[in-house]
């Protein structure tokens, strides 16, 4: 299990920000080569993505790198200078089909095999940003071991559905659930859309509480502002985290005894109770381990 509450865009092109990446408290950098990056800027955000990996990759966050997608002819080349020693994964854009992760992974593991590192080190967050991609989601998600999460993208979304990006998100209903829905049955997080306005606090909470609600476990964010608040709805409180080690106790011990569900609370607990409660553990243990990696 991976801990991808906050999953922040960094530009690639900009070493000032790439070196305050690594002070932040996100739970992954996404080194970003494709949308935050102009095309003349190409090949400047290649030669800095290197230090950007090796500098935050110091510190306590996961470091991903966003290539170009398949279709751009870019790709390629994005992995050929991103992968490296320091690098998790990258975040493949614009995701539509299982062929797209194999035809990533085939270039990963050539890079990973010329480069010295163990293959299949480099893993993949692909983001379904088409009407296509999500319904192929389920397909996307299980089409490789590398894909360890699956992102949704509601900028290109819409904009492929030929509708616009709306504060009330009724157009996200169906693509948000379903992406989710993919994630959970492949057993891999899924990591909901950025929320583009980012003076809108409160409207950052509200919506990723209704992620959160649809089964996701991030989101993808494009403001370092946007990590606390994301942070604190992806994690447990700790009243949750209390209540889910008493199912646990309370379970274990009722099993032992050859009961299948019991009374806690007031409330029935069975099985489907007890692995959900050790889901949110399991998280928390995350979270805590985390807080405790020494920096620098």
């Amino acid at each position: 299990m991976l801990l991808l509450r906050t999953m922040l865009f960094v530009p690639g092109n900009n070493m000032r920000m790439l070196h305050k990446a690594g002070t932040l408290d996100a739970d992954a950098i996404i080194i970003d080569l494709e949308d935050a990056v102009p095309m003349e800027d190409k090949e400047t955000a290649r030669v800095f993505v290197r230090e950007g990996i090796e500098t935050v990759g110091k510190e306590e966050s996961m470091v991903f790198v966003r290539v170009n997608g398949l279709a751009t002819g870019l790709a390629s080349q994005d992995l050929e200078e991103s992968v490296c020693e320091g690098l998790d994964g990258i975040v493949l854009p614009k995701a539509e089909s299982s062929k797209d992760i194999l035809d990533a992974e085939a270039i990963l593991e050539k890079i990973e095999k010329q480069k010295g590192l163990r293959v299949g080190s480099i893993i993949i967050v692909p983001i379904l940003e088409t009407a296509k991609g999500v319904l192929n989601a389920a397909e996307v998600a299980f089409a490789s071991k590398r894909v360890v999460g699956l992102s949704f993208g509601a900028v290109d979304f819409t904009r492929d559905l030929g509708v616009s990006l709306s504060k009330e998100g009724v157009e996200l209903s169906y693509p948000r659930a379903y992406v989710a829905l993919a994630a959970r049955a492949a057993g891999i997080p899924a990591i909901d859309t950025v929320f583009i306005d980012i003076m809108d606090r409160e409207g950052l909470i509200r919506d990723s509480k209704a992620a959160k609600q649809l089964g996701f476990r991030g989101k993808l964010l494009i403001h370092p502002n946007q990590i606390q608040p994301v942070n604190e709805v992806f994690s447990p409180t700790q009243q949750e985290v209390e209540y889910c080690k008493k199912v646990v106790a309370a379970f274990k011990e009722a099993q032992a005894r050859g009961a299948g569900a019991i009374s806690l609370d007031g409330k029935m607990i069975d099985y489907a109770n007890y692995r959900q409660a050790e889901d949110v553990l399991a998280i928390w243990d995350l979270i805590i381990k985390r807080k405790k990696t020494p920096t620098g």
